[in-house]
């Protein structure tokens, strides 16, 4: 038995996202038969089937993303000529209710670090937070 060959495994096929575009179109035609467009092409419905569902998928996320609101972003700035004992600054406007109420997130770039918090933030901890960061750099 060692002396006999064993048999090739079959490989999946690797299908060019061209020629999946191409199926789906065809498909998306009006009175298009996706099993008689598969068969025409050696490939199983099936995969035409999930082929379709994936771009329908991946054009709602797109119009979902496009309904989006857009984020608000509010300004930040660090009074320099503060004291290093100074106690942090309270914010003078409440936000609204509902920018408040909302789960975000803040994004910081600084010195080839990126810092990230998401959901609601206390502001007493960011300023506390960006005074630590300001003192550090």
């Amino acid at each position: 038995m060692a002396d006999q060959d064993t048999p090739s495994r079959r490989r999946r096929r690797d299908h060019s996202p061209e020629l999946k575009r191409e199926l789906v179109r065809q498909c998306l035609q009006p009175g298009a038969s996706v099993s008689s467009i598969a068969m025409a092409h050696g490939i199983n419905a099936n995969l035409v089937f999930k082929w379709r569902r994936e771009h329908r998928e991946a054009q709602a996320a797109v119009a979902d993303l496009a309904r989006a609101p857009a984020p608000l972003l509010l300004p930040i700035t660090l009074d320099s000529t503060a004291p290093a004992d100074a106690s942090p600054p309270t914010a003078a406007v409440a936000p609204p209710a509902d920018v408040r109420a909302s789960a975000g997130s803040i994004e910081l770039d600084f010195a080839g670090a990126r810092l990230r918090l998401r959901g609601a933030v206390d502001p007493q901890s960011l300023v506390a937070l960006l005074t630590t960061l300001r003192s550090l750099a």
